[in-house]
């Protein structure tokens, strides 16, 4: 929230992933960013891999968006990386829109 609160909606999901990367780095929060996941097919690996936008404390997927509304998509893609990555937690984080009336003046 520290970065949400900080920058605002309406900025570059590249932006909020690196202002996030920030605050884990600040708050020591173990992390990986842009985690390397293979996708497993039958008896095979397939070519294409996956990369989490993070993978906090080793086991939580964090999916950074920038977007006004989080669609379906996001949350089976979301999904999706839980379960290649077995990981028992996923956040999708939408930094897109206002998290609350601005009290800035």
């Amino acid at each position: 929230m520290e970065e949400h609160n900080e920058l605002g909606p309406g900025l570059l999901e590249i932006i909020c992933k690196d202002a996030l990367e920030y605050e884990f780095k600040l708050n020591n929060v173990p992390y990986e960013r842009e985690k390397k996941y293979i996708v497993p097919y039958k008896d095979t690996i397939l070519k294409r891999e996956f990369y989490a936008d993070f993978t906090v404390y080793a086991v939580i997927i964090l999916e950074a968006k920038a977007v006004s509304t989080i669609v379906n998509d996001h949350i089976a893609r979301t999904l999706n990386y839980m379960k290649l990555g077995k990981s028992p937690v996923g956040l999708l984080v939408n930094f897109g829109s206002s998290s609350a009336p601005s009290t800035k003046s």
